[in-house]
């Protein structure tokens, strides 16, 4: 067998990608994305009377990535710190004469690579959106569906109050939905990068500025006012989006997780032969689950590596530039993995309403408790409410409880007291709150 030489094909590394956004992070794509900002310079030179246009023409004809070895460049930058160095050597040599001096003409090796980057987000972040947009889109049908399907909320890991499984729902909808905003805003404006060996566009004269409206223009990215090379915002733009992303799957992964378990049984994730245990036959374990939820906790300490090499020193970095080119690409490829598997999660979901509602009764009214307060604290004041209700709920079957103690027969009738016990009428807005999530997300998505 031969040796896989895709990241996205790795044994462990399909468990935590996308294949169609991991196409677009591998080392051609990379490479792709470098040459073809070496051929934007080209072309952006020729469009500001820098250069012959058959010159940039001659140099964009061999910005083709299959002509070049990625292992063989990957093994030769280490002579210059970077891959863009061994790539501008060999692409000068496979260009006509007259062409070679005009390979990289005015740019830096961090121009190519931070534009490049940023083709490469520009690109991933396509399939990769459509799979948040499908998980919202999945999130929101489960909202919908199931509106007003009674279950329990969880508080500090206890059974608290009434709600629905729709506003759980809505609420997972309306993280994916700002999620994915944030993300498709900070896709747009990338920026190219152009701004030469210390930033002042030397190499370009009085064109300079025209070169970098041109050049951005060609690679279909926002023009900067001024060069980023030590000015990170965008990369931390890039980061906090993606780490959001990332948090939000990861909270529905998590839900769903718990909601899954034995005890609980109110969903469980579908999918035809997925789930197995090697050693428990009966077991049908929540896999997408699990791996969003790897995935999320891997984040937060990738986002956190690109905020503190954010910090760089006078016109370029020494270090902290280089240490955000592995965490950025693992974001993406997590980011991208978890969006899809969250899709697949919530598309093929299992809700089990009466499940929710067995596990809602089996307190026997006690999540409630908060319902009867309500209604005695007109008479008796919050505080000696909360303290009558309690003492109720501390005694064997809390609707005979009440219903025998004269402070609360005093104020309550017996329906009154099944009013109040009723968890259909101690939702509050939960319905409301469904249809302004569902709403927000028709009206993005229109």
């Amino acid at each position: 067998m031969k040796p896989s030489s895709s990241r996205s094909e790795a044994l462990l590394r399909g468990l935590s990608g996308a294949a169609d956004v991991d196409a677009e992070l591998d080392d051609r794509a990379l490479l792709q994305a470098m040459l073809d900002t070496e051929a934007a310079l080209a072309r952006a030179a020729t469009d500001v009377g820098l250069l012959p246009a058959q010159i940039a023409d001659e140099i964009a004809r061999h910005c083709h990535a299959e002509r070049y070895d990625p292992t063989a460049l990957g093994a030769a930058a280490d002579a210059a710190g970077n891959p863009v160095v061994p790539l501008v050597r060999e692409l000068t040599a496979a260009v006509a004469e007259p062409a070679r001096p005009w390979v990289h003409y005015g740019a830096t090796s961090q121009d190519v690579l931070d534009s490049a980057l940023a083709l490469v987000v520009l690109r991933a972040a396509g399939p990769l959106l459509r799979h948040v947009e499908a998980a919202a889109d999945a999130a929101a049908g489960l909202a919908r569906i199931h509106r007003d399907t009674l279950m329990v909320a969880r508080t500090l890991g206890q059974q608290a109050a009434p709600t629905t499984f729709g506003l759980k729902a809505a609420g997972w909808l309306l993280g994916l939905h700002e999620a994915r905003t944030r993300l498709a805003r900070v896709r747009e404006a990338l920026p190219a990068q152009l701004g030469g060996a210390v930033g002042t566009l030397a190499g370009y004269g009085p064109a300079g500025p025209a070169v970098v409206e041109r050049f951005a223009a060609h690679l279909g990215l926002a023009a900067s006012p001024l060069p980023w090379h030590t000015r990170r915002q965008p990369v931390l733009d890039l980061a906090a989006a993606l780490g959001g992303l990332l948090a939000a799957t990861g909270k529905v992964a998590l839900d769903v997780g718990l909601l899954a378990q034995t005890e609980v049984g109110e969903v469980g994730e579908g999918g035809e032969g997925r789930g197995g245990s090697s050693a428990m036959p009966h077991k049908r374990n929540p896999v997408d689950s699990v791996l969003v939820t790897a995935a999320a906790r891997r984040a937060p300490g990738l986002v956190g590596t690109l905020f503190a090499a954010a910090g760089q020193e006078h016109e370029r970095a020494t270090g902290g530039w280089h240490a955000e080119w592995e965490p950025l690409l693992e974001l993406l490829h997590l980011a991208g993995g978890a969006a899809a598997r969250t899709a697949r999660m919530l598309t093929g979901l299992r809700v089990h309403p009466d499940r929710m509602r067995a596990n809602l009764d089996a307190g026997g009214g006690l999540l409630l408790a908060e319902a009867v307060a309500a209604r005695l604290a007109p008479a008796l004041g919050r505080a000696a409410a909360h303290d009558l209700v309690k003492r109720a709920a501390t005694g064997p079957g809390f609707r005979a409880a009440l219903l025998a103690d004269p402070d609360v027969r005093a104020h309550l009738s017996v329906a009154d007291v099944d009013a109040a016990l009723d968890p259909a009428g101690w939702l509050g807005s939960a319905g409301h709150l469904v249809d302004r999530a569902l709403d927000l997300h028709r009206d993005g998505t229109r």
